[in-house]
C-alpha cells in the first residue's frame, strides 16, 4: 500500500471514529433530555448521566459537582468511572480551589491537556493524562460543573470538546426542569398544608378533622382497636370577647390551641380547630378511660394557665369543658356515631357546671351509651 493510500485509510478510520463518536453523544443528549421527566430527585437524575457517560464514552471519570445558592462553594458531587483513579473529594470546599474551582470562577469551559503542568490541578492518581470541566449553566444561573477526566493526554480534541460543551447545555436544562419540578412540588405541599391548616391557631382545619377522623375509622375498624374522640369547648368565649375584645379571644384560642398540643403530644393524636371556640382531638387506641385522664388534665393545664377571664361565672379565668367519647369502630357504621356521642357528653357537661370532662363509652350501630 503507498503512503498515500496509508493516509487515506487513516483519515476515513478517523472520520469513521468520529461519525460513531457523534452517534453516541446523540444518544447521550437525548437520554439527558429526557431524564428530568423521570419524577426522580435530582441527585438520581445526575447519576444516571454521569454513568451513561462513563459507560457509554471513553473517559475514565465523569462527574457532575454543584454549587450552592450563593455560589461560592461545591456542595454536592455524582461521580462515575474508575474509583481507582480519582475517588470524590470531600465536600463542600470553595471555588477559589482547583480546576473545577476555576472553571466557576471564571465561567469558561478549562481544557488540561496535561494535568502535570497546570498548577490548579487537585493531584489525583498519576494514570490521569488530560481533564475536560464545563460549565453548567442555564441562563445566567451556574449550577455546577461537568468534569471529565481521561487516561489518554490528547483526547479531549476540539470536536470531542464541543460534544461535551453541548452535553452540558443539556444537564443544565434538565437541572433547571427538575428544579422546578421539585419547587413546584414543594409549593403545592404547602398549599396543601395551607388548606389543612386553620389560620388562626395553625393546627388542623375543619377539613383536615374530617378527612383525617374518617381514614382512622376504616384503619381502627380493620384493626378492631379502640378509638376516642373529646370535643373541647372554651366556657363561656361570647362572654370573654364581649368583656375583653375579639383581639384577647383569638389569643386566648392560640394559647388554648398550644397548650392542647402539649397535652396530646407523643399520642399520636389529631387536634383540630372545629369551628369557632370548639376544638376537636382524635386519640387513637384510647378508650373512654384513657380519653377522660387526658380530658382532666387538659382542664387543668388550662386553669393553671391562669388566662384572665372577667366574665365568667364558672372561675376568674379560662376554663374548658370538654366531651369525650370512645368507640371501636366498625367498617359499617359511620364516625358521625362516635360525634354525636361526644358532642351530647360535651352538652352534659356544660349542664353539670362547666369546667369539666364527661366521657362516655359508644357501641357502633346502637344507641347505648356509658358513663365512663
Amino acid at each position: 500500500m503507498s503512503g498515500g493510500d496509508r493516509g487515506t485509510g487513516r483519515v476515513r478510520r478517523v472520520g469513521h471514529a468520529a461519525a460513531a463518536r457523534g452517534g453516541v453523544f446523540a444518544e447521550i443528549l437525548a437520554q439527558v433530555s429526557g431524564e428530568a421527566a423521570q419524577g426522580e430527585d435530582l441527585p438520581a437524575i445526575l447519576q444516571r448521566i454521569v454513568d451513561c457517560l462513563a459507560a457509554r464514552l471513553p473517559v475514565a471519570i465523569a462527574s457532575i459537582i454543584l454549587l450552592d445558592g450563593d455560589g461560592g462553594h461545591f456542595v454536592q458531587e455524582v461521580w462515575a468511572g474508575r474509583i481507582d483513579l480519582a475517588p470524590p473529594g470531600a465536600l463542600p470546599w470553595p471555588v477559589s480551589v482547583g480546576a473545577a474551582g476555576r472553571c466557576a470562577r471564571s465561567g469558561r469551559a478549562q481544557l488540561i491537556a496535561d494535568v502535570q503542568r497546570d498548577p490548579d490541578y487537585v493531584p489525583g492518581h498519576r494514570d490521569v493524562r488530560s481533564e475536560y470541566l464545563v460549565p453548567i449553566r442555564h441562563r445566567d444561573r451556574l449550577h455546577g460543573v461537568l468534569n471529565l477526566e481521561s487516561t489518554q493526554a490528547g483526547f479531549f480534541t476540539a470536536d470531542v470538546r464541543r460534544m461535551f460543551d453541548a452535553v452540558a447545555a443539556q444537564i443544565a436544562g434538565t437541572i433547571h426542569l427538575a428544579r422546578v419540578v421539585l419547587e413546584l412540588e414543594q409549593a403545592n405541599r404547602k398549599l396543601q398544608q395551607l388548606s389543612m391548616s386553620d389560620g388562626l391557631t395553625g393546627i388542623a382545619n375543619r377539613r383536615c378533622f374530617d378527612e383525617h377522623l374518617d381514614e382512622t375509622w376504616r384503619r381502627h375498624a380493620r384493626e378492631r382497636h379502640w378509638l376516642a374522640l373529646l370535643l373541647v369547648d372554651v366556657d363561656c368565649f361570647k362572654r370573654l370577647n364581649d368583656a375583653c375584645g375579639h383581639l384577647y379571644g383569638d389569643e386566648c384560642l392560640r394559647e388554648l390551641a398550644r397548650l392542647c398540643g402539649e397535652v396530646f403530644a407523643g399520642t399520636g393524636a389529631l387536634v383540630a380547630r372545629y369551628g369557632g371556640e370548639e376544638f376537636a382531638i382524635v386519640l387513637p387506641g384510647a378508650d373512654a378511660v384513657e380519653a377522660r385522664r387526658f380530658g382532666d388534665r387538659l382542664c387543668r393545664q388550662v386553669r393553671s394557665r391562669g388566662l384572665v377571664h372577667p366574665a365568667s361565672p364558672v372561675a376568674p379565668c379560662l376554663t374548658v369543658s370538654v366531651g369525650a367519647a370512645a368507640i371501636r369502630p366498625q367498617a359499617a357504621a359511620s364516625p358521625s356515631s362516635l360525634i354525636a356521642v361526644a358532642d351530647r357528653a360535651l352538652y352534659a357537661a356544660k349542664a353539670q357546671g362547666r369546667d369539666r370532662v364527661v366521657a362516655r363509652t359508644a357501641q357502633a350501630g346502637r344507641r347505648v351509651e356509658l358513663e365512663a
